[in-house]
């Protein structure tokens, strides 16, 4: 067993300690209290006031699908070839060699939502997984854990270029329409039970969507484009996350009356398209006080992984609380991603992702002490400054 003791204590489930400890047997929580009674079985590690929080989440990224460092060789997050392909799945294209994962575990990140980008209409299945491993099936908490669909810009400049449909967002909302509304023929003459069903491996993807197992996870960022979505989702009645919501700010009212949760984000980067001209931190907030549910993305590679809890940061100072600002990290990106039995806050029986800082993670000068994934240390502060041997 691993004893963290003498942390602050961020539990995001209610409670916190000034001075606590976590108690971890395997790969999960076993205790959190004031004070634990040490015990020879034990190895203790004291974080001397350090923070001590859930592994962070990032609720929307392409790490290990669009690589670091190696151009279109390691681009995997878009199949621009056919504007509806629900039967992709990521998990078939990360890689989890990309140097991004270390990115991710050195800045306490230890679980990310990933899947592919936004040029198709659909674009295929999301996985959520942790960050440190090599072997992607040993790392999946969730799949499929979301289905992405995407509205205005990227389909129909994609499409459009191509002379190919959709270059309107008229197209967009009618091809996403086409393809639910077969969807449920087709899982209504699976339900029937009729001798002559044929599966449909093109189809079969929507039927946990359908069933409301799993989000859409609409990319969408100009007001109309949100609106769209909110209606084509009530229309069938799905699950559905706001990815990006960039001009969510503009409709709170309305964002907030359809309940679904919004992922926003990246704002740290440049506006370099007409639909993003809008993009700021202070969405969140806004947001935030209408009553929907907040979560913070970079959209890595967009802004790179590693950053997240810094723009959580930007978005308190720009209006969200601090309480809201390490939930939409952590807690409600958990509840967003559909994964929150397993992680987001520290509680018994839960996994054992524990991100220590020296100071508040969302300030640009803390550092990362420790990262625990599944129990074990991912990354330990103590290693970073050790002097290599020279040749």
């Amino acid at each position: 067993m691993r004893l963290i003791k003498n942390g602050k204590i961020l539990t995001m489930a209610g409670k916190s300690y000034e001075k606590g400890c976590v108690l971890i047997e395997g790969s999960k929580i076993k205790q959190v209290a004031e004070h634990i009674e040490e015990t020879p079985d034990m190895e203790v590690i004291d974080v001397k006031g350090g923070w001590v929080m859930p592994g962070i989440i990032e609720a929307h990224c392409h790490v290990g699908i669009t690589e670091e460092k190696k151009g279109i060789e390691g681009d995997d997050c878009n199949e621009m070839t056919n504007p509806v392909t629900p039967f992709v799945r990521a998990i078939d294209g990360i890689n989890t060699l990309d140097v991004a994962f270390d990115d991710a575990v050195r800045a306490g990140i230890t679980s990310i939502m990933v899947g592919p980008g936004s040029a198709n209409v659909v674009g295929g299945q999301f996985v959520f997984m942790k960050t440190k491993g090599r072997v992607i099936d040993e790392l999946v908490v969730k799949h499929p854990a979301a289905m992405k669909v995407a509205f205005g810009e990227n389909p129909k400049r994609e499409y459009g270029g191509q002379q190919k449909m959709p270059c309107t967002r008229m197209a967009i909302a009618a091809l996403l329409r086409e393809e639910i509304f077969k969807a449920k023929q087709y899982l209504k003459k699976k339900e029937a039970g009729n001798e002559d069903f044929e599966t449909d491996f093109r189809l079969e993807p929507w039927i946990p969507v359908l069933k409301r197992e799993i989000p859409l996870k609409a990319h969408v960022h100009r007001a109309d484009d949100i609106l769209t979505a909110i209606r084509i989702a009530k229309e069938f009645n799905l699950l559905m996350t706001l990815d990006h919501c960039s001009e969510g700010y503009l409709i709170p009212e309305e964002v907030a009356r359809s309940g679904y949760p919004a992922i926003v984000g990246p704002a740290l980067t440049t506006r370099n398209k007409i639909e993003v001209q809008n993009v700021s931190f202070k969405t969140p907030g806004i947001l935030a006080k209408e009553g929907t549910k907040i979560a913070i993305t970079t959209d890595h590679p967009v802004t790179p992984v590693q950053y997240l809890p810094k723009c959580a940061g930007f978005a308190v100072r720009d209006g969200l609380s601090l309480e809201d600002g390490l939930k939409a990290i952590t807690i409600n990106a958990a509840e967003i991603c559909g994964v929150s039995d397993r992680v987001g806050s520290l509680e018994v029986g839960k996994d054992a992702d524990i991100a220590v800082f020296d100071d508040n993670p969302m300030q640009t000068l803390t550092h990362t002490l420790y990262t625990f994934i599944n129990g074990e240390v991912a990354y330990s502060h103590e290693h970073v400054h050790t002097p290599k041997e020279t040749c």
